[in-house]
């Protein structure tokens, strides 16, 4: 699976694989290869997906190959460099910085980890990097892929532990 940049803006993107071709939203900073805390970039290179996080209460979780968790209200995410825990999953209430897995807005209804500086983290080369819900009008994320509901629902079958997603 491929995501590159489309067009001049430097957060429209297209996600291709086994015959699909999908628009998708990418981070504010375009892409880059020196991936940082807060640049709002997606990273360049090649990611394995970790796994699925859905939201029960937004309708069943779609067929995947991918390992499944429930987003539940105390589900975080911590961004903050300066934790033992950065750019993993914690329950809320977490004292650092983090971002909160159980939004109103709908992004995080369906979120598929990508393997993005995890293994081990290294603090500050960037933490939550997702494949989620887009906005609408697909504005650009915070660094992550983002792709219409109907669309990530017809991805995620094709999904599972070996598939790898290659940014830039």
């Amino acid at each position: 699976m491929r995501v590159h940049k489309t067009g001049p803006d430097r957060h429209a993107g297209l996600l291709s694989t086994d015959g699909l071709a999908i628009p998708c939203a990418l981070g504010r900073g375009g892409i880059t290869t020196t991936k940082r805390e807060g640049d709002g970039a997606s990273p360049r290179g090649e990611f394995p997906l970790r796994k699925l996080y859905f939201r029960p209460d937004r309708g069943p979780v779609p067929p995947t190959g991918l390992d499944i968790e429930t987003i539940t209200p105390d589900l975080g995410w911590c961004d903050d460099p300066q934790s033992g825990f950065y750019n993993r999953p914690v329950l809320l209430p977490f004292a650092a910085r983090h971002e909160r897995m159980w939004r109103d807005d709908h992004l995080y209804d369906l979120v598929i980890v990508i393997g993005h500086n995890d293994a081990p983290p290294r603090k500050g080369f960037g933490s939550a990097i997702f494949m989620h819900l887009a906005k609408p009008g697909f504005r650009p994320t915070e660094g992550c892929v983002a792709l219409r509901r109907a669309d990530m629902i017809r991805l995620l079958p094709r999904l599972g532990p070996e598939t790898v997603i290659a940014i830039g």
